[in-house]
Formats: structure tokens, sequence, C-alpha cells
């Protein structure tokens, strides 16, 4: 059998420049596609989702992480893959949907999927025959360092150590309760409109000539815990 495949690389590679089977290379790449496939899915579907539950971003998160990692896994050269994997960040330093800016929650994930793919795209090594030796990263080095961005994800997500309270933009039509002697009366009334138990209050621009004021107020309410809508202070034409 070995005989046969050695037969049928030598053949395909004299007529088109490619071989038929390469063993070594075909196992580390099914391995790291699954232990990135694996990883990509558990920090979308287990820490963004449950929050979010934006089906549309993890799709994206999704397609756009394999994406990259079978592009820089079969791109040659430890040079190029580098700068590829720096032109990727780049690019999505400024990238910008054509209806909406990503929002910045979303724009965090994707950074971080994009870097969980370049790393187990690179993560391979390589044998050399004069040395005697192996050159690169090995298997538990790619896990370590998978296991690292699901703790991350997990550990802010999970705990206290970033604010989870959610914010909403209001027009208010009341500027006498804006004064800050009454700020106990603000709260109360905008509680009382809202239904929601508020636990910050700031103050934007006053128009006295429309008696209104806009506001921002923060509040503790799972429900709209990565709302993609709440710090919107305008209708989206589309």
């Amino acid at each position: 059998m070995e005989e046969i495949i050695s037969n049928l690389n030598y053949e395909l590679g004299n007529m088109i420049g490619m071989t038929f089977f390469e063993p070594m290379q075909f196992v580390s790449l099914v391995i790291r596609f699954i232990i990135n496939f694996a990883v990509v899915s558990v920090i979308a579907r287990c820490f963004y989702y449950p929050r979010s539950h934006r089906r549309d971003y993890m799709f994206i998160f999704l397609i756009m992480s394999m994406s990259i990692f079978m592009l820089v896994s079969l791109m040659g050269g430890d040079t190029l893959k580098t700068g590829a994997a720096l032109g990727l960040f780049a690019i999505f330093g400024i990238i910008r949907y054509r209806t909406e800016a990503v929002p910045i929650r979303e724009m965090t994930y994707l950074f971080m999927l994009v870097a969980v793919s370049v790393v187990n795209a690179m993560g391979k090594a390589e044998y050399h025959a004069r040395s005697d030796y192996w050159e690169g990263v090995g298997l538990l080095t790619i896990l370590f360092a998978n296991l690292v961005f699901i703790f991350l994800a997990w550990l802010f997500e999970s705990s206290k150590l970033v604010n989870n309270s959610c914010s909403k933009y209001i027009l208010y039509d009341n500027v006498s309760l804006v004064a800050p002697d009454k700020r106990g009366e603000l709260k109360a009334d905008l509680e009382r409109r809202t239904g929601l138990k508020i636990l910050r209050i700031e103050l934007g621009i006053i128009d006295y000539l429309k008696d209104s004021c806009l506001i921002r107020i923060y509040y503790d309410e799972p429900m709209d815990l990565g709302s993609s809508v709440e710090q919107l202070t305008k209708i989206p034409k589309n």
C-alpha cells in the first residue's frame, strides 16, 4: 500500500505538481481542525450565545474562524503565514459591516476566535533529519493554549471582574428633575416608567427649549445582557 501511494505521489507530482496523499500532513491537519472546531464552538456557543442570542454573529464566528484556519494551515512558509496572520488582524481592526458598526463585544470575540484559529493553524512541528530533532509546537502546547482561551472567555463572562450591567439611552421629557437635589425623584420616575431597577444615572445634553434631556441609565437585567440595540440612540434606517 505504501509503495502504491508513493508511486501515485511521484506520478502526480510530475504531472500536476501535487501529491496524492501525505499521511503525516493529513493527520496533523485533521487533528488540529478538530481541536480548533471544538474550541471555537465552545467559546461561541457556551460563552457568547447565552448572553447575546445572536445566531447571525455566531454563524459568522464559526465560518470565519474555520476559513482562517484552513487558509493559514495550507499556506506555504512560516514567514508568509505570520504576515498573513498579522494582515488579518489589521483588516479586522477596521472592519465595519455595511449597515452597522460591529459591537465591541462581538468584535472582541471575533479577535479571540481569529487568534484561536491562527494558533491552531500554525501550531505544528517539523523533523530535521540531519540534526535528529523536532522543531515547532507540540500537541500539549496547542491544547494548553486553547484551554487558556476557553478559561479567559469563562472568566470574564461568569465573574464580576467586568461590569455586567446593562445600559440604555433615554430621551427624558422632564428637565425639572435633572437638578442634583432632585436626583432621587428622577431615579424613582425613571424606574416607574421603565420598570427597571436602576443602578446609576448619567445626564447628557439638556434642551430647555424642548424640555428634554438625554439620559443614560445603568441597570441589572439578565434578559438584556448582550443586547445589540441597548445603546442605540436612534432607529436604524435598515
